[in-house]
């Protein structure tokens, strides 16, 4: 008799999330429009990444073509293996959604 419960949802667990309160616990975070550029996401990146914001900014001038940006052309400007990686890695998670730069809280 429990196996039907969970399977035709007859349980609390269901009744749980179908309540309008229940539902808030998992939206998601309200998000803030921070102006983007090379050295904020390069900054937002860290771990020395940020040492290569002149090199970035002459050579590609654009944040949507450092997006769009392959490995070898990172390689021939001169930016070691790690510090490639983590830009291509962060990269592809601002492209897909999962990942945005912090916006710098106001220090007082």
């Amino acid at each position: 008799m429990a196996w039907r419960q969970i399977l035709f949802g007859n349980n609390a667990v269901s009744a749980a999330l179908s309540t309008p309160g229940f539902s808030r616990f998992f939206s998601k975070s309200i998000s803030y429009e921070v102006k983007v550029g090379i050295p904020e996401f390069l900054k937002g990146i860290g771990k020395g990444v940020e040492t290569h914001v002149p090199k970035l900014e002459s050579e590609i001038v654009d944040f949507q073509k450092l997006l769009v940006t392959r490995t070898l052309k990172l390689k021939k400007l001169g930016i070691p293996c790690k510090h490639r990686k983590l830009i291509l890695k962060y990269t592809h998670k601002y492209r897909v959604g999962l990942w945005r730069p912090r916006a710098d809280a106001a220090k007082s």
